[in-house]
Protein backbone atom coordinates (compact mmCIF):
# COMPACT_ATOMS: atom_id res chain seq x y z
CA UNK A 1 0.00 0.00 0.00
CA UNK A 2 2.76 2.06 0.91
CA UNK A 3 4.42 1.95 -2.47
CA UNK A 4 1.57 2.16 -4.85
CA UNK A 5 0.71 5.74 -3.00
CA UNK A 6 4.21 7.03 -3.36
CA UNK A 7 4.61 5.83 -6.69
CA UNK A 8 1.19 7.67 -7.13
CA UNK A 9 2.55 10.79 -6.01
CA UNK A 10 5.76 10.65 -7.68
CA UNK A 11 3.93 9.90 -10.86
CA UNK A 12 1.68 12.94 -10.27
CA UNK A 13 5.03 15.08 -9.65
CA UNK A 14 6.66 13.64 -12.58
CA UNK A 15 9.26 12.72 -11.32
CA UNK A 16 9.43 8.89 -12.29
CA UNK A 17 7.78 7.02 -15.05
CA UNK A 18 8.03 3.26 -13.41
CA UNK A 19 8.28 1.87 -9.79
CA UNK A 20 9.82 3.57 -7.12
CA UNK A 21 10.96 3.05 -3.32
CA UNK A 22 12.44 4.87 -0.48
CA UNK A 23 15.80 6.07 -1.08
CA UNK A 24 19.13 5.75 1.02
CA UNK A 25 20.25 8.46 3.33
CA UNK A 26 20.90 11.93 1.23
CA UNK A 27 22.58 14.96 1.54
CA UNK A 28 19.27 17.17 1.92
CA UNK A 29 18.07 15.90 4.71
CA UNK A 30 19.14 17.80 7.44
CA UNK A 31 17.93 21.06 5.24
CA UNK A 32 14.29 19.13 4.90
CA UNK A 33 13.92 18.38 8.30
CA UNK A 34 15.01 22.11 9.64
CA UNK A 35 12.57 23.61 6.66
CA UNK A 36 10.23 21.39 8.37
CA UNK A 37 10.73 22.38 11.95
CA UNK A 38 10.65 25.97 10.84
CA UNK A 39 7.43 25.71 8.55
CA UNK A 40 5.49 22.96 9.69
CA UNK A 41 6.03 22.24 12.99
CA UNK A 42 3.07 20.05 13.29
CA UNK A 43 4.37 17.78 10.56
CA UNK A 44 8.10 18.15 12.61
CA UNK A 45 5.78 16.77 15.75
CA UNK A 46 4.80 14.08 13.44
CA UNK A 47 8.78 13.37 13.02
CA UNK A 48 9.83 14.09 16.41
CA UNK A 49 7.13 11.16 17.85
CA UNK A 50 8.36 8.46 15.41
CA UNK A 51 10.25 5.92 16.97
CA UNK A 52 12.27 4.90 13.78
CA UNK A 53 13.76 8.71 12.64
CA UNK A 54 15.31 6.51 9.24
CA UNK A 55 11.51 5.26 8.26
CA UNK A 56 10.87 8.93 8.06
CA UNK A 57 13.89 10.35 6.56
CA UNK A 58 13.96 7.57 3.74
CA UNK A 59 11.08 9.38 2.00
CA UNK A 60 12.65 12.32 1.77
CA UNK A 61 13.67 13.29 -1.77
CA UNK A 62 16.12 15.73 -3.10
CA UNK A 63 15.12 16.51 -6.44
CA UNK A 64 11.46 18.02 -4.38
CA UNK A 65 12.06 18.43 -0.74
CA UNK A 66 7.84 19.04 -0.06
CA UNK A 67 6.46 16.63 -1.91
CA UNK A 68 9.97 14.15 0.19
CA UNK A 69 8.51 15.60 3.38
CA UNK A 70 5.03 15.30 2.74
CA UNK A 71 4.78 11.64 2.26
CA UNK A 72 7.67 11.12 4.98
CA UNK A 73 4.52 13.01 7.97
CA UNK A 74 1.69 10.77 5.68
CA UNK A 75 3.69 7.60 6.14
CA UNK A 76 4.71 8.25 9.59
CA UNK A 77 1.32 9.05 10.61
CA UNK A 78 0.03 5.55 9.64
CA UNK A 79 3.29 4.05 11.65
CA UNK A 80 2.22 5.80 14.84
CA UNK A 81 -1.15 5.14 14.29
CA UNK A 82 -0.05 1.32 14.68
CA UNK A 83 2.36 2.02 17.63
CA UNK A 84 -0.69 3.97 19.52
CA UNK A 85 -3.51 1.91 18.34
CA UNK A 86 -4.81 5.54 17.98
CA UNK A 87 -5.75 7.89 15.13
CA UNK A 88 -3.19 11.40 16.06
CA UNK A 89 -4.14 14.13 15.21
CA UNK A 90 -2.50 17.91 14.16
CA UNK A 91 -2.63 19.29 17.75
CA UNK A 92 -0.87 16.44 19.52
CA UNK A 93 -4.29 14.68 20.74
CA UNK A 94 -5.10 11.00 19.93
CA UNK A 95 -8.61 9.83 18.96
CA UNK A 96 -9.84 5.91 19.93
CA UNK A 97 -9.41 3.81 16.61
CA UNK A 98 -12.93 2.28 15.39
CA UNK A 99 -12.81 -1.51 16.45
CA UNK A 100 -13.80 -3.65 13.15
CA UNK A 101 -17.23 -5.44 13.79
CA UNK A 102 -18.77 -7.87 11.47
CA UNK A 103 -21.35 -5.62 11.29
CA UNK A 104 -19.43 -2.71 9.49
CA UNK A 105 -19.29 -3.67 5.89
CA UNK A 106 -16.35 -3.21 3.79
CA UNK A 107 -15.80 0.03 1.97
CA UNK A 108 -15.58 -1.82 -1.37
CA UNK A 109 -18.98 -1.87 -1.61
CA UNK A 110 -19.74 1.64 -1.84
CA UNK A 111 -17.03 1.71 -4.43
CA UNK A 112 -19.59 1.97 -7.37
CA UNK A 113 -21.01 5.63 -6.58
CA UNK A 114 -17.12 6.63 -8.40
CA UNK A 115 -15.60 6.51 -11.66
CA UNK A 116 -13.46 3.89 -11.32
CA UNK A 117 -10.64 5.22 -13.83
CA UNK A 118 -9.27 7.44 -10.86
CA UNK A 119 -6.44 5.81 -9.18
CA UNK A 120 -7.32 6.99 -5.66
CA UNK A 121 -10.55 5.10 -6.58
CA UNK A 122 -8.46 2.05 -7.90
CA UNK A 123 -5.82 2.35 -4.77
CA UNK A 124 -8.21 2.52 -2.01
CA UNK A 125 -11.63 1.22 -3.08
CA UNK A 126 -11.38 -1.62 -4.71
CA UNK A 127 -10.05 -4.99 -3.64
CA UNK A 128 -6.96 -6.44 -3.39
CA UNK A 129 -4.77 -3.23 -3.41
CA UNK A 130 -5.27 -1.24 -0.19
CA UNK A 131 -7.04 -2.54 3.80
CA UNK A 132 -9.24 0.97 3.21
CA UNK A 133 -11.18 -1.34 1.11
CA UNK A 134 -11.81 -4.15 3.47
CA UNK A 135 -12.02 -2.14 6.48
CA UNK A 136 -13.70 1.19 7.92
CA UNK A 137 -10.97 1.63 10.26
CA UNK A 138 -8.36 1.89 7.73
CA UNK A 139 -10.41 4.18 5.75
CA UNK A 140 -10.40 6.42 8.28
CA UNK A 141 -6.42 5.39 8.73
CA UNK A 142 -6.24 7.12 5.12
CA UNK A 143 -7.94 9.86 6.09
CA UNK A 144 -6.56 11.15 9.12
CA UNK A 145 -2.61 10.64 7.02
CA UNK A 146 -4.17 12.61 4.12
CA UNK A 147 -5.01 15.51 6.20
CA UNK A 148 -1.56 15.64 7.85
CA UNK A 149 -0.53 15.56 4.26
CA UNK A 150 -2.13 18.63 2.76
CA UNK A 151 -1.78 19.95 6.49
CA UNK A 152 2.16 19.85 5.55
CA UNK A 153 1.58 20.48 1.61
CA UNK A 154 0.23 24.04 2.31
CA UNK A 155 2.80 24.96 5.11
CA UNK A 156 5.77 23.96 3.20
CA UNK A 157 4.74 26.01 -0.35
CA UNK A 158 7.64 27.96 0.03
CA UNK A 159 10.08 25.35 -0.89
CA UNK A 160 8.22 23.70 -3.81
CA UNK A 161 10.09 23.08 -7.00
CA UNK A 162 9.19 25.45 -9.37
CA UNK A 163 7.13 23.24 -12.32
CA UNK A 164 6.63 20.08 -9.97
CA UNK A 165 3.26 20.31 -9.48
CA UNK A 166 1.68 17.81 -7.09
CA UNK A 167 -2.02 17.69 -5.88
CA UNK A 168 -1.95 17.14 -2.75
CA UNK A 169 -5.79 18.20 -2.25
CA UNK A 170 -6.81 15.10 -4.28
CA UNK A 171 -5.99 12.67 -1.73
CA UNK A 172 -7.67 14.51 0.88
CA UNK A 173 -10.84 15.17 -1.37
CA UNK A 174 -10.96 11.45 -2.55
CA UNK A 175 -10.93 9.89 1.34
CA UNK A 176 -13.17 12.74 2.53
CA UNK A 177 -15.92 11.34 -0.29
CA UNK A 178 -15.42 7.96 0.14
CA UNK A 179 -15.81 8.46 3.90
CA UNK A 180 -19.27 10.20 3.18
CA UNK A 181 -20.12 7.57 0.80
CA UNK A 182 -19.16 4.85 2.82
CA UNK A 183 -21.66 6.84 5.91
CA UNK A 184 -24.25 7.06 3.78
CA UNK A 185 -24.30 3.79 2.05
CA UNK A 186 -24.65 2.18 5.58
CA UNK A 187 -27.37 4.78 6.56
CA UNK A 188 -29.54 3.67 3.50
CA UNK A 189 -28.81 -0.01 3.41
CA UNK A 190 -26.85 -1.80 6.50
CA UNK A 191 -28.84 -0.87 9.49
CA UNK A 192 -26.50 -3.18 12.08
CA UNK A 193 -23.64 -0.98 10.74
CA UNK A 194 -25.23 2.22 11.38
CA UNK A 195 -25.96 1.16 14.91
CA UNK A 196 -22.55 0.79 15.18
CA UNK A 197 -21.66 3.76 13.34
CA UNK A 198 -24.03 5.95 15.74
CA UNK A 199 -22.34 4.28 19.10
CA UNK A 200 -21.09 7.42 20.97
CA UNK A 201 -17.32 6.44 20.65
CA UNK A 202 -17.40 5.46 17.22
CA UNK A 203 -19.22 8.53 16.22
CA UNK A 204 -16.93 11.02 18.72
CA UNK A 205 -14.01 9.46 16.18
CA UNK A 206 -15.42 10.24 12.49
CA UNK A 207 -16.96 13.53 14.00
CA UNK A 208 -13.36 14.71 15.04
CA UNK A 209 -11.61 13.08 12.46
CA UNK A 210 -13.79 14.92 9.75
CA UNK A 211 -13.89 18.33 11.53
CA UNK A 212 -10.17 18.11 11.41
CA UNK A 213 -10.24 17.27 7.42
CA UNK A 214 -12.71 19.90 6.77
CA UNK A 215 -10.45 22.61 8.56
CA UNK A 216 -7.16 21.38 6.21
CA UNK A 217 -9.16 21.61 3.01
CA UNK A 218 -10.71 24.60 3.68
CA UNK A 219 -7.12 26.12 4.57
CA UNK A 220 -6.07 24.87 1.27
CA UNK A 221 -8.40 26.17 -1.18
CA UNK A 222 -5.93 29.33 -1.46
CA UNK A 223 -3.15 26.85 -3.25
CA UNK A 224 -2.82 27.05 -6.58
CA UNK A 225 -2.81 23.98 -9.09
CA UNK A 226 -3.44 21.73 -5.35
CA UNK A 227 -5.91 19.69 -7.09
CA UNK A 228 -7.31 18.04 -10.64
CA UNK A 229 -9.80 15.57 -8.99
CA UNK A 230 -10.84 17.45 -5.63
CA UNK A 231 -13.93 19.30 -7.14
CA UNK A 232 -15.71 15.83 -8.40
CA UNK A 233 -14.41 14.47 -5.04
CA UNK A 234 -15.82 17.36 -3.26
CA UNK A 235 -19.24 16.78 -4.72
CA UNK A 236 -20.26 14.10 -3.22
CA UNK A 237 -21.00 15.70 0.53
CA UNK A 238 -20.87 19.62 -0.87
CA UNK A 239 -24.40 19.02 -1.29
CA UNK A 240 -24.87 17.13 2.22
CA UNK A 241 -27.80 18.44 4.67
CA UNK A 242 -28.08 17.78 8.04
CA UNK A 243 -30.03 14.62 6.88
CA UNK A 244 -27.40 13.26 5.53
CA UNK A 245 -25.09 10.39 7.63
CA UNK A 246 -22.35 12.84 7.73
CA UNK A 247 -25.04 14.87 9.17
CA UNK A 248 -26.53 13.01 11.27
CA UNK A 249 -22.66 12.11 12.99
CA UNK A 250 -21.50 15.55 13.20
CA UNK A 251 -25.15 16.83 14.65
CA UNK A 252 -24.75 19.28 11.43
CA UNK A 253 -24.09 19.41 7.98
CA UNK A 254 -20.75 18.93 6.30
CA UNK A 255 -19.36 21.91 5.54
CA UNK A 256 -18.45 22.50 1.81
CA UNK A 257 -15.54 24.32 0.84
CA UNK A 258 -16.66 26.25 -1.72
CA UNK A 259 -13.33 27.74 -3.03
CA UNK A 260 -11.71 24.38 -3.48
CA UNK A 261 -14.92 22.72 -5.95
CA UNK A 262 -13.38 25.52 -8.52
CA UNK A 263 -11.24 24.04 -11.57
CA UNK A 264 -7.82 24.35 -11.46
CA UNK A 265 -7.57 26.59 -14.47
CA UNK A 266 -10.55 29.28 -12.34
CA UNK A 267 -8.08 28.65 -9.61
CA UNK A 268 -5.01 29.82 -11.50
CA UNK A 269 -7.00 33.07 -12.50
CA UNK A 270 -7.58 34.09 -8.86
Amino acid sequence: MRTALVTLRLLLAGLVTAFALPAQAEPCHGRALAALQRLAPEGYEVYRRASDKKFFTDWIKCDNVQLGLTTAVHETVHMLTEEYRAYPLIDGRRVPRVAERRSLFPPRLAAGKFDGSSTYVEIYMKPGAASSAEEFDYLLNELNAYTHDLHAAVKLQSIAEPGQTVHHRDGLAALMAFVSAYTEETRRRHPAAWAELQKPEVRRTVATLWAQAEEVMGNSCRARDYGWEAPKFLEHFCKATIHHALGTLLARPPRCPISCKLDRNAMSAQ
